[in-house]
């Protein structure tokens, strides 16, 4: 997904260009005998890992689905969307495809509903919050393949000389420990408004006021929870409570400072345990759930998506039979976890609790916000937040929102 769902997610993964060959997608491909039956996958690569993942699953799944073949070809982010688009204007989708926005395909009749392809014990276990995401005009047409989202994290260190004893749970404590952290000389809050990642920042405090982004149908930027949200940020970088000129932030080096101890707190997704690691192992930090205003717990939510296309109705079968297979624990949560992801389903979640690293992460699932992909005015809307929510340092809260809403609106 080189879309914005999933851009803030990938921008640390490691991602090159891997091809597998494979037969030319769609229409009469078959393999061996005939009745057998070939399905083409087309995927991006999201890690070095992320080919051999694929290859083991497959294996798998041919060796207890007798003349079922499965062709994968891997593409990068940068390509995949062209490589897709040049396929379906061919007349060859592939069977399964692993990207981001759907609402185009699913309108245009050429993906299955999920229910078509997956059965109702693999739709049940995914997490509410990520199987509403995958529907478009009430039907779900993807199957939530992974899924990442944000947590707190802070400097254990400096906490301890500023005097915070714990994680702040409210707007009001993070107000206070960020205060309390400056004051020794090290921003209290990193606050990225810049144009890599301004929507993901302001999703993440609007959700903690009960706002949002809106639906398919209506894009809502300019709300009085969004608005409360948006002057409590403004408060914020008023207060001197972030790093200096926060408009022009961007996330990817702002958390790099984080990792080199210099700044109390920041929003940061599960592989940034895997960066820390590997920048700073001595780093003694903490992760918990995201402070809010309504006291509920809520989250930036990011995910990307399997879904089906409708080429030959014959191999709708075989499609199910992967679908089952692959989100089945024993398959499904090695995935994940090797590719450093959360899972999308309530039984990976279990099995993935004991992992108190990711805890805080599991814990804010069910409540994810997400951004509304499927609503045609959304790219502009993204757009509008990159070029618009930096204002927020110089300009008053509501007039920032307006005119969001209304390049919002002017896409609609």
């Amino acid at each position: 997904m080189k879309s914005t769902t999933r851009t803030t997610m990938m921008a640390m993964a490691a991602i090159g260009t891997l091809a597998v060959s494979s037969c030319g997608f769609g229409g009469d491909t078959s393999a061996g005998s005939e009745g057998d039956t070939t399905i083409d996958m087309l995927v991006p690569s999201y890690s070095d890992d992320t080919r051999a993942l694929w290859e083991g699953v497959i294996e798998d799944f041919e060796a207890a689905n007798e003349g079922v073949t499965v062709d994968l070809q891997i593409e990068s982010w940068e390509n995949l969307e062209s490589v897709l688009q040049t396929k379906i204007q061919a007349g060859e989708a592939p069977e399964i495809y692993n990207g981001g926005a759907f609402s185009a395909f699913a309108s245009e009749g050429l993906l299955y509903p999920a229910e078509d392809v997956a059965s109702a014990d693999t739709l049940d276990d995914f997490q509410e919050s990520f199987a509403v995401n995958e529907s478009f005009e009430g039907t779900q047409y993807a199957l939530p393949l992974l899924a990442s989202a944000r947590a707190l994290f802070y400097n254990q260190d400096l906490f301890d000389a500023a005097g915070v004893e714990a994680p702040p749970t409210t707007w009001e404590e993070m107000h206070d420990a960020a205060e309390k952290i400056t004051a020794t000389g090290t921003p209290g809050y990193g606050m990225p408004l810049g144009s890599e990642e301004a929507q993901g920042e302001a999703l993440i405090w609007f959700a903690g006021n009960g706002g949002g982004f809106g639906d398919e149908s209506t894009i809502t930027v300019d709300t009085p929870e969004n608005l409360e949200a948006a002057e409590f940020m403004k408060q914020m970088i008023t207060d001197g409570l972030t790093q200096p000129d926060p408009g022009a932030t961007q996330r990817t080096p702002m958390l790099n400072v984080f990792l080199q101890g210099r700044i109390g707190m920041v929003y940061a997704l599960p592989q940034t345990v895997g960066q820390i690691e590997e920048a700073n192992p001595d780093l003694n930090y903490g992760i918990a759930n995201v402070p809010t205003n309504t006291g509920e717990p809520a989250t930036l939510g990011v995910a990307d998506r399997l879904m089906a296309f409708r080429n030959d109705e014959s191999k709708q079968e075989a499609i199910t039979s992967f679908m089952d297979f692959f989100f089945a624990d024993d398959q499904y949560v090695d995935w994940v976890q090797t590719e450093g992801f959360l899972p999308t389903t309530k039984s990976g979640a279990e099995a993935m609790a004991s992992d108190e690293t990711l805890q805080p992460f599991l814990e804010m699932l069910p409540a994810a916000e997400f951004y509304p992909t499927s609503n045609p005015a959304w790219n502009a809307t993204d757009g509008a937040f990159k070029s618009l929510m930096g204002l927020l340092e110089t300009q008053d809260p509501a007039s920032v929102l307006e005119q969001i809403q209304a390049r919002a609106d002017a896409a609609s």
